[in-house]
């Protein structure tokens, strides 16, 4: 995934309407517009913007079926998210792990004194 494409995916994942919309496609699978809206105080308009950016970055599809369109989740780039955080574990783990030390060393320092 280039870095353009993470960027539009971690900044569609940023709005928590946003991401209500992809839990509820990924628990409820395809939507239309009508029945995204339902449990937001918004309008269709504002809740199409939002499919716009999620499509914009890759995250739904979009399709016809008659008269309706259907919104469709696409994980893929969720995986690639994902993999690109879990670059960051090791970092964190290692931060972690010398702070478990840091406070061992404070503590037993402590009851020494």
């Amino acid at each position: 995934m280039s870095t353009d494409q993470l960027s539009l995916v971690f900044g569609a994942l940023a709005d928590p309407t946003r991401r209500a919309i992809l839990t509820r496609l990924a628990s409820g699978g395809d939507a239309t517009v009508a029945e995204l809206t339902g449990p937001f105080a918004m309008s269709q308009p504002a809740v199409s913007k939002h499919l716009k950016v999620l499509e914009n970055a890759g995250l739904i599809s979009r399709t016809r079926r008659a008269t309706a369109r259907l919104s469709h989740l696409e994980a893929e780039p969720l995986r690639d998210a994902t993999r690109w955080l879990v670059d960051y574990r090791e970092y964190w783990t290692t931060s972690h792990d010398r702070l478990d030390e840091l406070l061992l060393e404070l503590q037993t320092g402590e009851n020494d004194e």
